[in-house]
């Protein structure tokens, strides 16, 4: 199922795109897409419905393809590729950095350069959806936990996150510097997460095309090993890194500026398309 959210910011209403691409509305069955509404059960009752017998909703706005998620977790220098170009040595256990739920935003939401601002970069990334609390959990029942997967871009400001003191997340974190979906695609769709294709184009250059084949660390591990460490609740989001094609790994490098517009997609979960404006 690919699950969505439709509406302006904060009167989202769940839906589901059927398989004709139409927007089905949900809010009859489900309050919200998230929490105990993208568990196994849940899930199990909205796949039995059919779509045909849900109102459909014309297209407007669509929101990120998740609520209420508690942790946006980061996972750096996860693709050999990427690091790589960046000249940073794959690390020997998976970086993590949180990035605040405040910046998440929908999928073709204008993002916002801010003040001060120079080096405002572009990340295409797998989003992982949680579906039930997992702890301590086995990488062999690591998917489990999963309820699906999303395409997220983990804009960046290079300057805030490497080039002032203290840890990545102030340059991770600014408003609008989520954006997930346009939809939740469950997991019984994505039937192999670690080779699914990737692009992201500035001003229609393709500047990323890669997979996630070339992860260092895949999604079961990474699901397990952030277990290991703290609770994952439903609707929490673990966004997995990028392939290489980022501005800071470009030679010279290439940052965003105002009226610049960024596409991008993963294979089988959708598209993104994003207009950067300038802060005021």
């Amino acid at each position: 199922m690919k699950l969505m959210r439709v509406g302006e910011a904060g009167s989202e209403k769940p839906a589901l795109l059927d398989a004709d691409g139409k927007i089905r509305d949900l809010s009859g069955h489900v309050a919200d897409i998230g929490g105990e509404a993208i568990g196994p059960a849940s899930l199990a009752k909205i796949a039995v419905i059919d779509p045909k017998s849900l109102p459909e909703i014309a297209l407007g706005r669509i929101g990120a393809c998740v609520a209420g998620t508690g942790k946006f977790i980061c996972i750096g220098l996860n693709y050999s590729d990427h690091a790589a170009e960046t000249g940073a040595t794959v690390p020997p256990e998976p970086i993590i950095f949180m990035k605040a739920t405040s910046a998440i935003v929908g999928p073709n939401d204008d993002v916002i350069i801010p003040r001060g601002s120079e080096k405002t970069d572009w990340e295409v990334e797998l989003g992982v959806v949680i579906g039930k609390t997992a702890k301590y959990v086995t990488e062999a029942e690591a998917l489990d936990y999963v309820a699906g997967y999303c395409v997220s871009n983990d804009v960046s400001e290079r300057a805030f996150q490497t080039e002032r003191s203290g840890q990545w997340t102030k340059g991770k974190s600014c408003d609008t510097f989520g954006p997930i979906g346009p939809w939740l695609v469950t997991k019984d769709e994505i039937a192999e997460p670690q080779n699914l294709g990737m692009w992201l184009t500035v001003n229609g250059q393709k500047m990323q095309n890669g997979s996630s084949k070339t992860m260092v660390y895949g999604v079961a591990f990474l699901v397990s090993y952030l277990s290991q460490f703290m609770s994952l609740h439903p609707g929490d989001v673990i966004s997995t890194g990028t392939p290489p094609g980022v501005g800071m790994g470009l030679k010279p490098p290439r940052y965003l500026k105002a009226g610049d517009v960024v596409e991008l997609g993963i294979e089988g979960l959708g598209t993104q398309k994003q207009t950067f404006v300038a802060d005021r």
